[in-house]
């Protein structure tokens, strides 16, 4: 079997790209080729994903659309496996090159901003069907920017996203909760796959908690050790992690040191906002790290006591929590979008309320992962277990089979979309 696999980076830049260096290996491992399809290539110090079998890696900012296409239609991919794509024309014309499986992987086609948050009169998440009467949301909760123009754009935008959603053969999702968002807008729940998420195998320390009794022979010299790892932006709440923290060491009558893994548009802000909180709280110690290849990440997490996920927005899943738990590290978060599926409240850490969510729920989570070592004990081993809910090879096997009935049936026309797409005046008539 031929798969075209298409995201809009070939580089290691988030959740999609994680998600497929993870599955292309899987997939290559079951026979398939693979070739990849990408908008961009950038930047080129990030970790790139790689096919192994010769199947072609075409990139559209060096070639251009209508050559990476052409090339792409005489490889003869039996399906496209969609991820995130910024091009929307980009997306219609791969409709008609294949059949398509897209990896819902965020709110693109459900929402305006693509972000499922009312950021006013205080955040928490938006569980409203996508469609016109949304334009009526976004400026008194503040969903996006204030820019009308901007607006009428990415509603236009996200209105044709939104048509092509019905011309996948299949969507596949990470979590129920997106599954039952898919299915709020429209889609048929027969064309929604919701399956666990590819994991490498597990760290042979995973089980570090139940062998060494580390929390329990721990000093109360110690700092607690905890650790951020996403985009550096608005909603995915490093703000509130730097308030609760200090709430917690107080609750804690302990240090605490935090590591923020990433980058993103609000590094600076988070920079300072860090120095005020250490300046007033000398129990506080916090580091940001950047961007950090997934070898070192894996090292960081065994030294790390808790993965705080402190998203403001709901998240569609959610990697980091499991990716942590390969190593017996347990969670703090809040309980938005896909988050409690994988976070079993008292078994693998603890949920704060999401909505709102608010820096004193979240410190209040955090000490109740740390406070009690038999407790700390249980969550570690709680986290690993659960990780290995979260294998590649069961994902590949419903992959594969997924892959199968969508090359073997007659795919959902795309034709409407396309006319949407005229009409929207993204592509001509």
């Amino acid at each position: 079997m031929r798969v075209a696999i298409a995201n809009w980076n070939r580089r290691i830049a988030g959740g999609s790209e994680s998600y497929l260096k993870a599955a292309i290996g899987g997939l290559e491992r079951a026979g398939v080729e693979c070739a990849l399809l990408s908008e961009i290539d950038a930047p080129v110090d990030r970790e790139a994903l790689e096919t192994s079998m010769g199947a072609p890696r075409l990139c559209i900012s060096e070639m251009g659309v209508t050559k990476a296409l052409d090339a792409l239609r005489a490889w003869s991919p039996d399906l496209v496996f969609v991820h995130i794509l910024k091009d929307v024309e980009l997306q219609a014309k791969l409709l008609e090159l294949a059949p398509n499986v897209l990896f819902a992987h965020s709110h693109q086609g459900m929402c305006i901003s693509g972000e499922k948050t009312f950021k006013f009169p205080e955040v928490h998440p938006c569980g409203r069907r996508f469609g016109w009467q949304c334009v009526f949301q976004f400026y008194p909760h503040r969903c996006g920017g204030l820019n009308p123009l901007t607006m009428w754009r990415d509603f236009r935008t996200q209105s044709t996203r939104h048509s092509m959603l019905s011309s996948y053969s299949a969507i596949v999702t990470a979590s129920k909760y997106l599954a039952h968002e898919l299915e709020k807008n429209g889609i048929v729940a027969e064309r929604i796959h919701t399956l666990p998420m590819p994991m490498n195998e597990v760290s042979p320390r995973g089980d570090r908690a139940s062998s060494n009794g580390r929390a329990i022979s721990r000093s109360r010299s110690q700092a607690w050790r905890l650790l951020f790892v996403g985009r550096l932006a608005r909603l995915k709440g490093g703000s509130v992690l730097l308030d609760a923290i200090p709430i917690a060491a107080e609750n804690l009558g302990t240090r605490i040191e935090v590591a923020f893994v990433g980058d993103g548009p609000n590094r600076a802000a988070w920079e300072e906002q860090a120095r005020v909180v250490e300046s007033r709280d000398r129990r506080v110690s916090v580091r940001f790290e950047g961007w950090m290849r997934a070898a070192d990440l894996d090292n960081l997490y065994e030294q790390t006591d808790l993965v705080v996920v402190p998203s403001l927005g709901p998240e569609t899943f959610g990697l980091v929590g499991i990716e942590a738990g390969k190593s017996g590290v347990p969670a703090a978060a809040f309980d938005v979008g896909g988050i409690s599926e994988w976070l079993i409240d008292g078994v693998n850490g603890f949920l704060a309320a999401g909505d709102p969510p608010r820096a004193e729920g979240l410190a209040d989570a955090i000490v109740r992962c740390l406070r009690d070592p038999e407790t700390y004990e249980r969550l570690c081993r709680g986290a690993s277990e659960t990780s290995r809910r979260f294998n590649s090879a069961a994902h590949i096997e419903s992959l594969l089979a997924i892959f199968r009935q969508v090359s073997g049936c007659p795919r959902p026309a795309a034709a409407h979309s396309i006319e949407l797409l005229a009409s929207a005046g993204h592509l001509p008539r």
